[in-house]
């Protein structure tokens, strides 16, 4: 059935909330679970030099994977626009505070989109909430035609009454008021529940579900590292799996019991305390800001145009070549 294997995918693949780059051929197997993603896969500072790369998949988020050849005329005059999207009080200056809004903004920029989807998917007639009843018999409707075994358990080991049992949960959580029926913003919760802080225990729960495989309420070191790598024992371990051990005994494991709690699961997934988009932000800020006011003018930008955009030896992003945003 075409539903319930596309479903599937988009169920072992929730939790990821920024894409990631083509693994190496030792890392294509490597699961990453960890929430508070960096702003790009490039490194910000590479040999002792600043990568302007980095800068430019922070400014531009998801669109700067996939680049159209603009002239730095051409690139300018866009990145004016975007410019002006950016100073959402209209008084001529980028503050940290505006420029920080937009870079969170374009890291959940392909979560919008997806619930704008899904919204119209499962509301095509608009309204200002959604049942869960809707939401099941649209989604999981073809469980009405199969026995109780199928549904436990298909071909692949896969059970979809688990899955509904586990949606129907995260659903009660999103549902704030309690009347089963989700709102958008509900509804955004529910699809993409690490983007939501009420939600972040359930991402926690499923997490520990889908590692913990003897289900004694804790994640042991093979645990942890199955979940990541599943190579045999006659193949040669990669260095990123060693590291990992590395990191379970001396970062993960807090207490040194050899064992991952529910809190130290939430400690790994969900790492406290920086904020790379404020940081990203001051960066910026403090590489554009030519007379030292704390803020930028168009003109600043502009000026560093190929920091935040690009340069001139590669492709600008794709943001400034989407003629129908502006």
């Amino acid at each position: 059935m075409i539903l319930p294997t596309r479903r599937k995918l988009v169920f072992l693949m929730f939790i990821f909330t920024v894409a990631a780059a083509v693994p190496k051929p030792d890392e294509a197997d490597k699961k990453e679970r960890t929430l508070e993603k960096d702003l790009s896969d490039k490194k910000h500072y590479e040999n002792e030099g600043h990568n302007v790369e980095y800068d430019h998949e922070a400014f531009l988020g998801e669109e700067a994977k996939t680049f159209d050849q603009l002239t730095p005329e051409e690139s300018r005059r866009r990145l004016s626009l975007i410019v002006d999207k950016i100073d959402s009080d209209g008084d001529g200056f980028v503050s940290q505070e505006e420029l920080k809004d937009w870079i969170r903004y374009t890291q959940r920029r392909y979560i919008l989109d997806d619930v704008d989807r899904q919204w119209k998917t499962h509301n095509p007639e608009d309204k200002e909430k959604i049942s869960w009843e809707e939401y099941k018999k649209m989604l999981y409707g073809f469980m009405d035609d199969m026995d109780a075994s199928e549904q436990e358990k298909d071909e692949e080991g896969f059970s979809y009454a688990a899955m509904q049992k586990r949606d129907r949960r995260r659903w009660a959580v999103a549902d704030l008021d309690t009347d089963d029926l989700l709102t958008k913003d509900e509804f955004a919760a529910f699809l993409h529940p690490e983007e939501t802080g009420h939600m972040r225990d359930v991402v926690v729960l499923e997490t520990m579900e889908d590692i913990d495989k003897d289900k004694d309420g804790k994640i042991s070191l093979d645990e942890y590292i199955g979940d990541m790598y599943r190579g045999s024992e006659a193949d040669t371990e990669p260095e990123w799996v060693q590291n990992e051990k590395e990191q379970f005994s001396q970062y993960r494991d807090k207490d040194g019991d050899g064992f991952m709690d529910r809190e130290e699961v939430k400690n790994w997934i969900i790492p406290p305390d920086f904020d790379h988009a404020e940081a990203e932000a001051r960066h910026l800020i403090y590489e554009s800001d030519s007379d030292g006011d704390s803020k930028l003018t168009k003109d600043e930008i502009l000026g560093k145009y190929d920091l935040f955009v690009g340069s001139q030896a590669t492709d600008f992003g794709e943001a400034l070549a989407r003629h129908d945003e502006f």
